[in-house]
């Protein structure tokens, strides 16, 4: 649709209402206010969704492998036999044999329940989301003097730091004469890290495989082996690859079936989320359609006036619909701009409003992220971005064609 120079100066005429046309002008600035914020709003939404997405996954991929390999019997025994086998399918990058078991942990009469991973030194170093964030202590002190890897959320809440020991307790006790007595032994914390996933930093306990081994009952065997792979978005191939290496005697589960009710959580939400955020824009293109048309009703005689002089019907429409159109247009633009500011900068405003509030946002016992990530993705911005277009030129199309259907004489008749 092509504008010539009269249309856009009348258009832009009537965007611009006089004192006696007020409300039509607040109701025009109310529309563009909610396309704008409906824009911004989305952008920023569904930017936080997918960082969180990204993040929780990143970690999770990082911390744990993603294919883990278990045995139908009660350990692994010949495990590194099994790991080499492993390292021979195709698009397996490494294995890691490790013993995992739960623990409650208790320092001077505090306690609470962790996951333990017994992995060997060198396979903890080679995982660079635990060795690069290592907050406190050394790696080298890691397996010496019976010293294990401790979260820092964990070690804050059992108000203990590195050189410290804690005592770690077995569900699975000792059975003697006189019933079952808990095993339990202490041990010293070599280092902490921080992945910033709280469930990992508040509940995860690395020992040495020889230590795990000795401490749950698994001599010269493990109970899990985890597996990474080039390509963890497709990793039913290698699964089946692996299982038939395998044989029956043991089980295979890839990282999107133990956290498929997580992920499929997640999408739901980014779904519904962006399903009612959008009934924002729709709210304020109808505000536009209403708008619009008590403005045409309100020029009736400029309308009979321009028809008299010449003006045809299609001008008129054309004058109507870029004058509605204008408002969903500029409107998209700034809560374009506004959301990727906004996005671009979230932890910084984050940081900002708790120090002004002196209240803690977004919580990381909560949110399990210790930041408020913030991605934006091109094509949910253009999916954004073309439903706030297109809302904003739909809603002045029927008052404009109410305008160029509009008889002046009738018009005129009561003037």
């Amino acid at each position: 649709m092509i504008f010539n120079a009269f249309e856009r100066l009348v258009a832009s005429r009537y965007l611009r209402a006089r004192r006696e046309e007020g409300f039509v002008s607040v109701i025009a600035v109310f529309s563009f206010l909610g396309i704008m914020l409906g824009v911004a709003v989305l952008i920023i939404v569904m930017a936080v969704m997918n960082g969180f997405r990204q993040e929780l996954l990143s970690r999770i991929l990082g911390v744990n492998g993603h294919l883990t390999v278990f045995s139908s019997g009660p350990a692994i025994q010949d495990f590194d036999d099994v790991a080499k086998r492993l390292m021979g399918v195709d698009g397996v990058v490494s294995v890691t044999p490790q013993v995992q078991g739960q623990v409650m942990v208790t320092v001077q009469g505090s306690a609470t329940g962790a996951l333990v991973r017994g992995m060997r030194p060198q396979d903890v170093a080679a995982r660079p989301i635990l060795a690069d964030n290592i907050v406190a202590g050394s790696m080298d002190d890691y397996g010496k003097d019976d010293g294990i890897l401790i979260g820092q959320r964990l070690a804050q809440t059992l108000g203990v730091w590195v050189g410290d020991k804690i005592t770690l307790v077995s569900p699975s006790g000792n059975t003697t004469v006189i019933g079952t007595v808990p095993r339990l032994k202490s041990y010293r914390i070599a280092a902490l890290f921080d992945v910033g996933m709280y469930e990992y930093d508040n509940g995860f306990i690395y020992m040495p495989l020889e230590a795990a081994q000795l401490f749950y009952r698994l001599p010269k065997a493990v109970n899990a082996i985890e597996v990474f792979v080039d390509d963890p978005d497709h990793t039913r191939a290698t699964l089946n690859a692996m299982q038939a290496s395998l044989g029956a005697d043991y089980r295979t589960v890839d990282w999107q079936r133990s956290n498929a009710a997580f992920f499929g959580a997640i999408q739901t939400e980014r779904n519904v989320m962006f399903l009612i955020l959008s009934l924002i824009i729709v709210v304020a293109a109808f505000n536009v359609l209403s708008g619009q048309t008590m403005l045409v009703k309100d020029k009736g005689r400029d309308i009979a006036i321009l028809r008299t002089m010449g003006a045809t019907r299609g001008m008129v429409m054309r004058i109507f619909f870029l004058s509605g159109a204008s408002i969903g247009v500029v409107g998209t633009a700034f809560g374009f701009v506004l959301g990727f500011l906004f996005a671009d900068n979230i932890q910084t405003i984050r940081e900002f409003l708790q120090n002004l509030t002196g209240i803690g946002l977004f919580p990381a016992e909560i949110y399990f992220l210790s930041r408020l990530p913030a991605v934006v993705d091109v094509g949910e911005v253009v999916l954004i971005v073309g439903l706030a277009l297109a809302l904003s030129f739909l809603a002045p199309l029927y008052p404009a064609w109410r305008a160029a259907r509009l008889d002046p004489v009738e018009a005129l008749r009561y003037e």
